[in-house]
């Protein structure tokens, strides 16, 4: 496989979304970033669909979400501790809960995507703390075809504004995408907002063994 060849990526790329996205929902030092700012970089020199490269980047990302949030709201995360890649998932889901904290806005399950592993940590901790069904997958859902938009649409901007072959503007978008990506999240999680039910005092508090 030539991996510099783009006509190979533009046929691959259809095919690595989906896995990559709904991956990144549980552990997420899969790149899909990458995968996603190359898709538009692709699209940008006209060897990939632009709106179906979004398309699957949002509709991945939400199913993602909506299993990671479910495994928790009806306490199915023990099931995870039956393998041993299964344990070292969960140890790290509820690592990322501890450095992201929970939600207490509705925005900060739409805006901490952004920020390295607050996607997972969300999904968990309004899992855990029994969030409705429909508001999360709404936030959720907004959630994803913001973030879908930002990276896809970033690697269209860097694709069109350098001309440099598509894996160089992938590598551009990417630098650009976690500073500014960052930047915004954390802006977007410290606001105050609508209070949300995942740190209401009454809901619950403990984590799944």
């Amino acid at each position: 496989m030539d991996f510099g060849n783009p006509d190979t990526w533009s046929t691959a790329i259809y095919f690595w979304i989906v896995p990559a996205v709904l991956g990144d929902a549980i552990f997420p030092p899969i790149p899909s970033e990458m995968v996603l700012i190359t898709g538009g970089a692709l699209s940008a020199e006209g060897r990939a669909n632009l709106f179906l490269v979004g398309a699957l980047s949002a509709t991945a990302s939400w199913v993602g979400d909506v299993v990671v949030f479910q495994l928790f709201k009806r306490r199915l995360s023990h099931i995870l501790d039956r393998w041993r890649w299964g344990r070292k998932i969960h140890h790290g889901i509820h690592e990322a809960i501890a450095r992201a904290g929970r939600s207490s806005t509705y925005g900060t399950i739409i805006g901490a995507r952004f920020i390295p592993g607050g996607r997972l940590a969300t999904s968990a901790a309004s899992g855990i703390a029994d969030v409705s069904t429909q508001g999360f997958s709404l936030c959720a859902g907004l959630g994803a075809v913001l973030w879908a938009t930002w990276l896809v649409g970033l690697g269209y901007f860097t694709g069109s504004a350098t001309r440099l072959p598509f894996w160089a503007s992938s590598l551009i978008g990417v630098a650009v995408g976690l500073v500014i990506g960052a930047v915004v999240g954390l802006i977007v999680t410290r606001r105050r907002g609508d209070r949300s039910p995942v740190d209401e005092p009454d809901g619950p508090s403990g984590t799944a063994a």
